[in-house]
Parts: C-alpha cells; sequence; structure tokens
C-alpha cells in the first residue's frame, strides 16, 4: 500500500534533508523536522519563540530537549547562556514521551515527511510508513560539508563523528537500540554515486509501490 508518511533518517552530510524536501515536492507531503521539537516544547509549556531562538543555536538545541520537558522558560532560557548545565536527572524520558508523541500524531495526520528524530524507531514496522535511511561513506559526507559549510577537511571530519556519536546515543538512550541495522529500515539509499535527485526519485517510487 502507498506510504502515508515517511520517516528520514540520515546520516550528517548526506543529504537526508535536501532528500527529504524534493520527496515532500514530489508527493505534495507536508515536511516535518524542527516542528518536532516545538511542537514537543509546546507540550511542556516552554515558549516557541525562545524554543525557535535556541534550536538554531549549535550544540545548544541538543542540551536543551533534555530538560525541555522538566523546565520552566526562564531555566531554558538560562541554558542557552550555560549549557554544561543542561543535565538534568530524570528528564530525558520524559522528552521521550514528548517527542514520540508528536510523531505519533504527526503521523495520524499522514501525507507527512518526517526527518530525524528516530522517527523510524518511534513508529516502527507499520504498513503505513516508509522508514527511509540515507547515508554515504565519511568520505563524501567530509566532501559535502567542506563545499557546503566552507570547513576545513579535520574540522568536517571532527563534525561528522560528533554527528555520528551523538546520533549513535539518542538510538540507545531513548530506543534501546545499541547497532543500527539496514534492518532497521525498508530502505537503504546510499548517495556516494547517486545524485540527491536520484536518490529522492527512489524513495518517491517506493512510497507510491
Amino acid at each position: 500500500m502507498p506510504a502515508r508518511v515517511i520517516c528520514i533518517s540520515r546520516a550528517r552530510g548526506a543529504g537526508g534533508e535536501a532528500i527529504g524536501r524534493m520527496v515532500t515536492n514530489a508527493l505534495r507531503f507536508r515536511y516535518v523536522d524542527d516542528e518536532i521539537l516545538v511542537r514537543a516544547a509546546e507540550k511542556a509549556d516552554v515558549d516557541r519563540e525562545l524554543v525557535a531562538d535556541v534550536e538554531h543555536r549549535k550544540g545548544i538545541m541538543r542540551r536543551v530537549i533534555e530538560v525541555m520537558a522538566s523546565s520552566s522558560s526562564s531555566e531554558v532560557e538560562a541554558a542557552a547562556f550555560a549549557p554544561e548545565a543542561l543535565v538534568a536527572q530524570g528528564s530525558s524520558a520524559n522528552y521521550q514521551d514528548l517527542n514520540r508523541e508528536v510523531i505519533l500524531e504527526t503521523s495520524e495526520a499522514g501525507d507527512a515527511v518526517i526527518v530525524a528524530h528516530a522517527a523510524s524507531m518511534a513508529l516502527g514496522a507499520r504498513d503505513d510508513v516508509l522508514r527511509v535511511l540515507v547515508t554515504a561513506s565519511e568520505a563524501k559526507r567530509c566532501e559535502r560539508l567542506e563545499a557546503a559549510a566552507g570547513l576545513s577537511e579535520p574540522d568536517a571530519m571532527k563534525e561528522i563523528a560528533e554527528a555520528d556519536g551523538e546520533r549513535a546515543s539518542y538510538i540507545e538512550r531513548f530506543y534501546g537500540i545499541k547497532e543500527e541495522l539496514p534492518t532497521h529500515y525498508d530502505l537503504v539509499v546510499n548517495t556516494d554515486i547517486l545524485s540527491l535527485a536520484a536518490a529522492a526519485q527512489i524513495v518517491v517510487d517506493a512510497a507510491k509501490a
């Protein structure tokens, strides 16, 4: 049956966001990424504009989400200037519940492409969901980051290593998955050789099947 929801997990620099937008346009679905964080923040009574501002500060949002469910807006605002203090005991499970709740609500509405947030893990093997992993070699990902962000090769490799570590930690911490496998997905797309447009078309075709 055709997929009503497409979940795209992606390695940093593999082109997952761009592919997600191409798929969104081709299928005329909604593109959902930061909206997951904003709506989870709203459920935790954290000011939407505050979160929208904070989430664009590199390295801060991943810490803010740890305390969104158990902190006041003033605490989150203060945390933006003291990220090292964002280690809240017991807050991870609360955020996981909020994050999963928003993902489930999004999936129920249908016609959506959800990028990141481990949505594939949250929704599982449902008939109406296409779970996609977009990946590429470290060399290709590094090359893309150097071109897109103007990073040096060492800095690009460092960013990729950090992103991979954070992603693996997130999946293990929230979903108990110690090793991400191709079988966690319905489709794995390697963008080493495939253009992003070609990769997006493969996802579109799979979603319509």
